[in-house]
Formats: structure tokens, sequence, C-alpha cells
């Protein structure tokens, strides 16, 4: 990338004022030392101006994990649940360097996800036109700059592509498509990518669009039903969205400025150890009501998303990654996590969405899920 950088020039007027013959000697004899002191003074100066920092350099600046392992390195061990929900967007400020976390779940997670892409790939890949100069930026930016210099130990630059040392294999630089792209960009990193621009239509008022996307892991959604539409829209089914949130989700998205990044972590309760899950997380009343499946606790556990959003410096587009974590129930009754979770369970439907827990079908699986975490049943139960 190429900047330009603003140079401050500094400037010195010297004047001096003749009082007579007995002042002119002494003026002489002092104003070579003078001269010589000012123009060392401006030359440490003038080295000293730093030039202007632009927002894109955050992109170009990544901190590498030089001895990173991906075989040895724990899973982070999320546990993102409080007292009592509150529907808040909860960020925090991020750097750029801690985009993309990765562990070793990764072989396995990536294997899943090229199964995904083979068998399921209508439901995981999609993009719009539009969305294309967007999904290309993005790819070129992890390839050339982000995955090389964060993670040297997995990822290098060769004269053909990237290669990926885990896999021995090398990605084009120079992707075929837009698709492709988001192929690629699934296959080896265990990351979900959604692509937000504005949209063009006068009655939407600059509102964002989800325009393309790579899901190989949504929570409870079909993202391919959610391409094309507003933020308003693809968060309809969850309550009290439009009261609490749409606004203030509306302006962050619109004011969001290049070279910052936010993360996020959300949570719910998976009753299966399915990462695909493009329905059955989440429910309507009616829904919860005829819910008669039994819930097995052995393949119940908690489900997190390490969510973040991030602006593109070229196409301005908004991408929403996340990277999801599952941990085994019994892990979090087994490391005295237990009753901290089930005050969060009851928070849910005491909080501030009461239908909030109807919606994360807790009607189907808290009581058991609590019974177990106390210790009042077993796992087999």
């Amino acid at each position: 990338m190429s900047s330009s950088f603003n140079m401050i020039s500094v400037s010195y007027t010297w004047g001096f004022l003749l009082f007579g013959a007995a002042a002119l000697a002494f003026i002489t004899s002092t104003a070579g030392k003078y001269l010589k002191s000012a123009t060392r003074s401006s030359i440490k100066k003038r080295d000293l101006v730093v030039p202007e920092k632009l927002p894109e350099d955050a992109y170009y600046s990544i901190s590498p994990l030089k001895d990173f392992d991906v075989d040895t390195e724990e899973p982070i061990k999320a546990r993102p649940f409080k007292p009592k929900f509150h529907m808040t967007m909860a960020i925090e400020n991020i750097t750029l360097s801690e985009f993309i976390v990765k562990d070793k779940t990764y072989h396995e997670r990536i294997k899943m996800r090229r199964k995904l892409l083979a068998d399921e790939h209508h439901e995981v890949v999609g993009t719009n036109p539009k969305a294309s100069p967007a999904v290309l930026e993005m790819y070129k930016w992890l390839t050339h700059t982000y995955l090389p210099d964060r993670f040297p130990t997995m990822f290098s630059l060769t004269p053909t592509g990237l290669l990926n040392k885990t896999t021995q294999e090398t990605l084009p630089l120079s992707p075929t498509s837009a698709t492709h792209a988001l192929e690629l960009m699934g296959s080896h990193i265990d990351n979900d990518f959604l692509f937000l621009l504005p949209s063009s239509a006068p009655e939407d008022d600059g509102k964002y669009r989800l325009e393309a996307f790579i899901t190989c892991f949504p929570s409870g959604f079909n993202t391919r039903t959610k391409l094309g539409h507003l933020l308003a829209a693809i968060h309809g089914p969850v309550p009290h969205y439009q009261q609490k949130l749409e606004r203030s989700m509306d302006k962050f998205f619109a004011m969001l400025p290049v070279g910052k990044i936010v993360r996020r972590w959300n949570w719910t309760i998976s009753t299966s150890g399915d990462l695909f899950r493009a329905k059955g997380l989440h429910a309507t009343p009616e829904q919860a009501a005829r819910e008669s499946r039994d819930v097995h606790l052995q393949t119940t556990g908690l489900r997190c998303e390490r969510q973040t959003l991030h602006r593109l410096p070229e196409s301005k587009a908004v991408v929403f990654a996340f990277k999801t974590y599952q941990y085994p129930i019994a892990q979090l009754r087994d490391e005295g996590s237990g009753e901290a979770l089930c005050e969060a369970i009851d928070g849910v439907e005491t909080g501030s969405v009461p239908g909030m827990a109807v919606y994360k079908r807790q009607v189907v699986w808290a009581g058991k899920v609590k019974a177990f975490l106390r210790g009042e049943i077993d796992v087999d139960a």
C-alpha cells in the first residue's frame, strides 16, 4: 500500500539590529556560533516530525505471533454469560492484529468446513454482484498481509501464492471470482464472514444489507435466506430487536470508521453437538410448546461466538466475522461454573427481554440442564 505523508516544514527567521559600532564586533564574533546552533536545532526538530498516520495504516501494522503453534494452542475458554440478560451491543475495542484467532481444533474444523462446502454449498456460500469488490478486497488483505504477517508459522508468501504450511496447499493470490474467494476463505480459515453494504434504495436511507457470506457454522439460522436483506429484516425474529437495538445498530454500522475493529461475545445452549445449525436453535412460542424431543445431555453444551466488526478501507463494506466455540455441559459443571450458568439461564427470562427465553428454546432444555449443572441428575438422565 502506498501512503501519502504530510510533512510539516519548520522555518526560522533571524533578525539582527545594529546599535552602534561598539556592538558590531560582538555580533560578528557570535553570529556564526548561533547560526550553527540554530541549524542543528532545526534539523533535530525536523527529524522528529512523525508522518501522519492514516486510518487504513492499521491494516498493515499487524503484530506477528512468531512462536505460534496451532497444534498446541488451547481454544479460548469463553464464559460470557451474566446473571441477567440485557439486550445491548456489548462491544469492546480490539486491534486488527487480534482479528482472527486459531487453536488446536484448526485441522478438525477445516475438514468439517470443506465437507460442508461440498455437501451444503448453496447454504454456506452466497454473494450478490454488488459485494464482489468487497470480497476480493478482503481476500487480498488476508492473503497478502494478514495471514502471513500474523501467523508466519502457518502461512508464508511464495512466488506462486500463499502457502498454508499446515495443509501444504497454496492459495492463489488472485481468485477467479468472489465466490471462489469465499470458498478459499472457508477452506483455510476457521471463521465465518458476512459482508454488509449500504443499500442504494432511497427508501432505505443508507441502511445496510447483507450482500455476501461464507458461514459454515450458522447458529440456528439459514444465511442464504438473509442474503440481500436489511439488518432489521435479518434480526426480525429476535424479540424486541426493533424497540431496543435497531436504531443503535443502524447508527453504529453507518458511523464505524476505517481502522477500528470491535469484538463482542454471545452465548446459547445447544442440545446438539453439530456446528452447522441452519435451524433448530431458535423457536417461536408455538414451536417451543410443541417441542417433544428429549434433551440428551451427552450432546448438550454451551455454544459461544467471538464476533467482530470492522470496515474495509477501499470498498467501505462492513465485515461481520465470528468464530464458534462449543463446551460440553459437563465441563462447566466440573469446573465449578454450573451455578453461575444456572443463574444466567434464569436471567434470560427475568432480564429486559423475557421473550428471549422462548426464542432460545429455554422452555425445552432449561429444566434438565439446570438440574444437571446443580448435580441433581447424571449426564445419562
